[in-house]
């Protein structure tokens, strides 16, 4: 299993982030590798909002579908993915947000594992250097439209 966990200060209100972060549909204008991104069977209360999200992942003919299911628990500030189908054995990811002086301090945590474990070998090798990318992706977009 490859795991990492991140921790940012982005300078921008929590809501906005969180905001950003739930709106897969518009990963693929901002996020490295993502083709296309689908949110089905959505849900809000007042303290939370479920849905299944799906992201296409890779380069032209090369492309994976994730599919994954996503809770935001809006009392605790927390996104929590977890894999429902596709090429992952295994996926946790969380996203922690705290707003500080106008600015949110952003905990990112992510384990998974590739079913195929010969993908998963290379992925390891490599992971440390897209998991930056991503996260950079994210950063920038946030200041783009926020800042």
């Amino acid at each position: 299993m490859s795991s990492a966990t991140l921790k940012k200060i982005i300078p921008c209100k929590k809501d906005q982030l969180v905001e950003m972060v739930l709106d897969i549909e518009k990963y693929p204008e901002f996020v490295p590798w993502c083709i296309e991104g689908k949110i089905f069977d959505k849900n809000e209360s007042s303290d939370l909002i479920t849905f299944k999200g799906d992201l296409k992942v890779g380069k032209s003919l090369l492309n994976e579908t994730f599919s994954s299911h996503v809770s935001y628990h809006k009392e605790t500030n927390k996104i929590i993915v977890t894999n429902l189908d596709g090429p992952l054995k295994h996926l946790k990811n969380e996203w922690h947000f705290k707003e500080i002086n106008n600015k949110t301090q952003l905990e990112f945590f992510i384990d998974f594992e590739l079913k195929n474990p010969i993908l998963n070998g290379i992925m390891k090798k490599s992971f440390e250097l897209g998991l930056n990318k991503i996260a950079k992706a994210f950063e920038d977009r946030a200041i783009r439209l926020y800042k």
